[in-house]
């Protein structure tokens, strides 16, 4: 369905399952509707639990190369352009608590700093994501990675799902997705109280003056809800899970099809619309 709002000023895109599908590519359409999108003035800004590093940044510059964007489910917020961005490290405890947990169960744990990310798995999941990720595959003690830890990240099975969310302090966000170039993969986030998709959304809003209601999101998963609830204009991809499809208020085609270019001509044509 479609509705008229406001002028949409500012598009959140979330990457996998949106921007790309199971062949893990952009859709051509893709970038010609940014480069129109742009031209307009619409602010884009990718907007993933992927991390500011690897093929996610350089979809970011793609989008906006001097612009702020969304990494790590929200923990990360950076401007490519001058170099700031905005971090929320995990408190220490709950970190060396999943440590301790992943040594133990033999799960696999990644966690991750604003430019770096550490894991000590040899699994094929580990190297699977590293492919993924589009960085080396190059497992080392978690004690080496330096810097704030921003946030973790659990891979594990459906069976292990409700086990891994058992064990995580209440004092954090769970976010929960997943990739379609990885199927049967679920992927466990953790960032600190409060920091999600939708904070970072309203941060990266405020620091472009744009009001929530003129603001679009993109997304396909129960980590893209925060975000999709705090905007004004919520779109959800074709194969997006049935919470999400309830929260839009477009519907457009799965990113085999391109449907972001779908959802960046609804915010161009607000911009044509009778004020």
């Amino acid at each position: 369905m479609t509705s008229s709002t406001s002028s949409i000023r500012l598009i959140g895109i979330d990457v996998d399952g949106t921007l790309v599908g199971a062949a893990g590519k952009v859709h051509p359409r893709v970038w010609t509707a940014a480069e129109r999108a742009r031209d307009v003035g619409i602010h884009l800004v990718l907007c993933s639990g992927r991390p500011a590093f690897g093929t996610a940044v350089d979809y970011a510059r793609r989008l906006d190369c001097t612009g702020w964007h969304v990494f790590q489910n929200g923990a990360s917020v950076v401007n490519l352009g001058s170099g700031e961005s905005r971090s929320t490290p995990l408190p220490p405890a709950c970190v060396d608590m999943m440590i301790a947990q992943a040594r133990d169960t033999g799960y696999v744990l990644e966690l991750y700093t604003d430019q770096d990310y550490a894991f000590e798995s040899t699994g094929e999941w580990a190297r699977e994501h590293a492919d993924l990720l589009g960085v080396p595959f190059e497992p080392r003690p978690f004690e080496s990675l330096q810097g704030p830890v921003v946030r973790a990240q659990w891979l594990v099975t459906d069976a292990e799902v409700d086990r891994v969310r058992a064990t995580i302090s209440s004092d954090v966000e769970i976010a929960q997705s997943s990739s379609p170039l990885m199927p049967g993969t679920h992927f466990v986030g953790v960032t600190r109280q409060g920091v999600s998709k939708g904070s970072a959304m309203q941060a990266i809003a405020g620091e472009y003056r744009v009001q929530l209601r003129e603001v679009m999101y993109i997304g396909d998963a129960g980590n893209d809800l925060p975000a999709l609830q705090v905007v004004g204009h919520p779109v959800a991809m074709g194969g997006a899970s049935p919470a999400v499809r309830a929260s839009a208020k477009d519907i457009v085609p799965g990113p085999e099809e391109g449907g972001v270019a779908d959802a960046f001509e609804i915010a161009i044509r607000t911009h044509r619309a009778p004020r």
